[in-house]
């Protein structure tokens, strides 16, 4: 059942300002006060040092009982998930799948002691000119840690998704702010979560979601002094302003923000040769899952002018002319991909012929083409259309392509089709790539993420703000810890992992 409350300090409470969900016949949710954000993040920080405090098997043991929760729930929060997206229920289901590994992936890190990069220089008491101290390192929770919920993934990337689970595992306190566009699928998990608090005896603090429709929420809680870190999925813009608010606070914090990406493909000539069809309909099924509304969409197709990429074109759009609409997550995201293809029309010409929707939230997909030069001379062009829209752009030849490379902005993905023939050209394009994104994939698609521990889901600015950083895999826990040296401290004072 839904409560339409905020949950802080262990307490479901409402507010006198409510916003109704259409999705859910009406369904009113309290809108998040100022005293409200500051009562969770007081409580967030007073709980801190008894949750960071907690072994790891305990930790590990409350991540899998939010798992086990989130189950328990499954049907609803499935049903409550496709009433809000529009996302259909093979998808929910697994990402639900997705959501409870990630806990369960988590808790079995923090099993072990390698994911806090343990070091230790013994004494060299003997040295000369200079004795050389013991010095011990190891890593501690960084402190409260605020998570803001995405609007394409209403599980995984948003309440208990890998933000809230890498910081949960890392022993932070975490206040969800929950997205509006699915409060009642994020209250759902929030009362999973609610639950394994309960049954793991964890302070109430250390977990907690406060709803807001608008940026009032969003801004409160990264300037709040006692948020430590934040993690975030969404646009540039609104990643952005919050991004320079963390960093204009008297102390200010890191960002962990993805903010978009167009994920290019370069196609190079000897797999077009071979395949340029194949590679077409193979970019039309990525460009179009989930409605394109995924930051690793392949917005972007790189080639070499000619009959290839003529046959590359052709099934493509044939494939994307024979795709049904689909509806997407929210008025505001359909406004702004409709709004974003009727732009690339006055710059390109358009490939497909799908023709119009048939109302609201539903859209189709479009395919335009451009050559280099133009593409290059026009950062409109190079900035996400967060929907179905692909964009073909041919090169005169391959120093133009490389050139096209060099002037890329950061990127979460970028993608190689190559032969062994393209080996030369692809050589020589990689320094260029490796610079660029933060994962490099050859003869795929970027869509479809895989958690684990090798996986980078972040890059250059502005597809992250923090190049070093994934959202995405257990490597994501470093962003919630810090390094602390400890010297000659006697063994009694050493944390437990350091002590031998």
């Amino acid at each position: 059942m839904i409560f339409g409350k905020n949950l802080i300090d262990g307490n479901w409470v409402g507010s006198d300002n409510l916003h109704a969900s259409d999705d859910l016949g009406g369904q009113s949710f309290a809108q998040a006060t100022a005293a409200q954000v500051d009562e969770a993040c007081r409580a967030a920080r007073r709980d801190f040092r008894a949750y960071s405090g907690k072994s790891r098997a305990e930790r590990a043991t409350f991540l899998r009982t939010i798992a086990d929760q989130m189950d328990a729930l499954g049907d609803e929060i499935t049903q409550t998930g496709m009433a809000e997206t529009g996302l259909p229920e093979a998808r929910l289901v697994g990402e639900r799948g997705r959501t409870t590994g990630q806990l369960r992936m988590f808790a079995d890190l923090i099993e072990e002691t390698g994911y806090l990069d343990i070091r230790k220089d013994g004494a060299l008491p003997d040295r000369t000119p200079l004795p050389r101290p013991d010095l011990r390192l190891t890593h501690k929770a960084i402190g409260p840690v605020a998570v803001f919920g995405a609007s394409n993934f209403p599980l995984a990337f948003s309440t208990a998704g890998g933000d809230t689970a890498s910081a949960l595992a890392a022993g932070c306190p975490v206040v969800v702010k929950g997205h509006s566009a699915h409060a009642g699928t994020a209250e759902l998990v929030a009362q999973a979560i609610d639950k394994a608090i309960e049954i793991c005896d964890v302070p109430s603090g250390t977990f907690q979601i406060v709803q807001g429709s608008g940026r009032e929420v969003g801004s409160a809680l990264v300037q709040h002094p006692e948020i430590r870190a934040v993690g975030f999925t969404g646009s540039l813009t609104g990643g952005r302003a919050l991004y320079d608010l963390c960093h204009a606070r008297p102390q200010p914090i890191p960002f962990f923000g993805e903010l978009g990406s167009v994920n290019p493909m370069f196609c190079l000539p000897h797999a077009m040769s071979a395949r340029a069809a194949e590679i077409g309909s193979g970019w039309a099924a990525s460009l179009t899952m989930g409605a394109g509304q995924f930051c690793t969409n392949p917005g972007v197709a790189v080639m070499l002018k000619g009959p290839d990429a003529g046959a590359l074109e052709a099934a493509c759009a044939k494939a994307l002319n024979e795709t049904a609409e689909q509806k997407m997550l929210t008025d505001g995201i359909h406004d702004a991909y409709e709004q974003g293809v009727r732009e690339f029309r006055d710059l390109m010409v358009e490939v497909t012929s799908c023709g119009a929707a048939s109302g609201k939230r539903w859209a189709l997909p479009a395919l335009f083409k451009v050559n280099a030069a133009d593409w290059m001379a026009n950062p409109k062009l190079q900035h996400e259309v967060f929907g179905a829209a692909g964009i073909i752009v041919l090169c005169e030849d391959a120093d133009q392509m490389q050139a096209l490379a060099e002037c890329l902005e950061g990127q979460l993905t970028l993608t190689l089709h190559a032969d062994d023939a393209d080996t030369t050209q692809a050589q020589a394009l990689m320094p260029i790539l490796e610079e660029k994104a933060g994962r490099l994939l050859a003869n795929g698609f970027p869509t479809g993420v895989e958690v684990c521990s090798a996986m980078m889901h972040g890059g250059p600015y502005p597809a992250s703000t923090d190049v070093r950083a994934t959202s995405v895999g257990n490597l994501a826990i470093v962003r919630w810890l810090r390094p602390v040296s400890y010297q000659n401290m006697p063994k009694a004072l050493l944390p437990d992992e350091i002590q031998g």
